[in-house]
């Protein structure tokens, strides 16, 4: 499969001003980028880590992980010299005093395993605070390998690497973006700084594609989980948090790791819609409000169709809504369980909260259908799983 080339979403170049005090975020270049409304693949609830880099002498390879903005404190200093949140390798020299510049094939890599498997969409190589020390240029590729690969069988010269972004000059203090146009599945990354410097950040956004061998042998899943394929395609307000932390794994863990809108002033309600991994048998769901307190939603319904059955195919806004659970009293800080009368079949779901306020996760438990199994193996497939 021939790899498309990225391309910048927004080009930074050079060096940032050299900080002069008062917000350090002031003068940081970014842009909004058309594919975050999908999930971070690498992002480290989803299990993803940065398992090699051949050099981190200024700072860490697992900080480029890390959730949220990267933090500056100008007075921070240690034994090798300033303390950077990011991943920042030694300075690079020449051969000889002849020669004593970097070669222009000389660089330092990062080997990244995605959190969950995917198709990626997009790629920001975040170099905030790094105004002056950050690589001339990165480039990025992927592999698909199953199991759990050392770093050692990655690099082994056996493993068969995608150009993803191929190298290309970034800014200083700036998130760059970068679209990637590959139909394909990836689980690794080889992140390069050429010729080195530091990268603040990672962010791989991109669409989950689970292993059906697994999700068959496990029979009975939670089918709307981002980590099994489920994705959050639309919702009514995202002002504090994104609806897509609902189907994250595990339990939430504080306020803000969960969704919640803004107060409503009007006599409507808020909303999520998900696709689940493919068409599935609904037996049971969770509604969780963990850590929200004085904001959690008031009643809750969850509805679903089946775009399988419908004329209007894999059109959401198709065919008939049915209701699973109907308008329900929810409880803060609570976690909710709903047995089903009988199975129903779905392939995209929807829960609606009364007035506004805010869930922390989702759960719908089921099974994929002959036809839900057979459509997500015939699409592992052609992505090269």
């Amino acid at each position: 499969m021939t790899a498309q080339p990225a391309f910048p979403l927004a080009r930074f170049t050079g060096d940032a001003n050299p900080y002069g005090g008062g917000d350090p975020y002031a003068d940081y270049r970014t842009a909004d980028f058309p594919f975050a409304r999908y999930a971070n693949l690498a992002d480290r609830q989803l299990g993803a880590g940065v398992i090699a880099a051949n050099d981190e002498f200024f700072a860490q390879r697992e900080n480029l992980l890390v959730p949220g903005p990267a933090e500056f404190d100008p007075e921070h200093f240690g034994h090798k010299g300033k303390i950077m949140d990011g991943w920042e390798t030694r300075r690079r020299r020449g051969a000889s005093a002849e020669h004593p510049w970097p070669t222009a094939e000389d660089h330092d890599w990062a080997l990244v395993r995605l959190g969950a498997p995917g198709v990626i969409r997009g790629i920001v190589v975040d170099t905030a605070h790094f105004r002056g020390n950050y690589p001339q240029a990165v480039s990025v590729e992927g592999t698909s390998v199953p199991g759990a690969p050392s770093p050692q069988e990655l690099l082994s010269g056996d493993v068969k690497w995608t150009t993803l972004v191929p190298r290309t000059p970034v800014g200083g203090h700036a998130a760059n973006g970068f679209a990637v146009s590959l139909e394909q599945r990836f689980t690794h990354l080889r992140v390069n700084q050429h010729p080195d410097g530091g990268i603040a950040r990672l962010r791989v956004y991109g669409e989950v594609v689970p292993d059906p061998a697994w999700l068959s042998a496990l029979g009975t899943f939670d089918v709307v989980a981002l980590e099994n394929g489920g994705r959050a395609e639309d919702a009514s307000n995202l002002f504090y948090s994104p609806a897509s932390n609902t189907i994250q794994p595990g339990r939430s863990r504080k306020m803000d790791d969960g969704w919640e809108t803004r107060r409503r002033r009007d006599q409507g309600n808020d909303w999520i819609r998900y696709r689940l991994v493919a068409q599935s048998q609904i037996r049971a769901l969770e509604i969780d409000t963990a850590y929200l307190k004085g904001n959690s939603a008031g009643w809750a319904s969850v509805s679903v169709r089946d775009a399988e059955h419908t004329s209007g195919g894999e059109d959401t806004e198709a065919g008939t809504w049915t209701e699973i659970l109907p308008r329900t009293r929810l409880q803060p800080d609570t976690n909710h369980r709903f047995v089903l009368p009988t199975p129903t079949l779905a392939t995209h779901a929807r829960v609606d909260i009364y007035p506004d306020g805010g869930i922390s996760r989702l759960r719908l438990f089921g099974s994929l259908t002959d036809t839900g199994a057979s459509a997500l193996a015939a699409r592992h497939q052609e992505l090269g799983g």
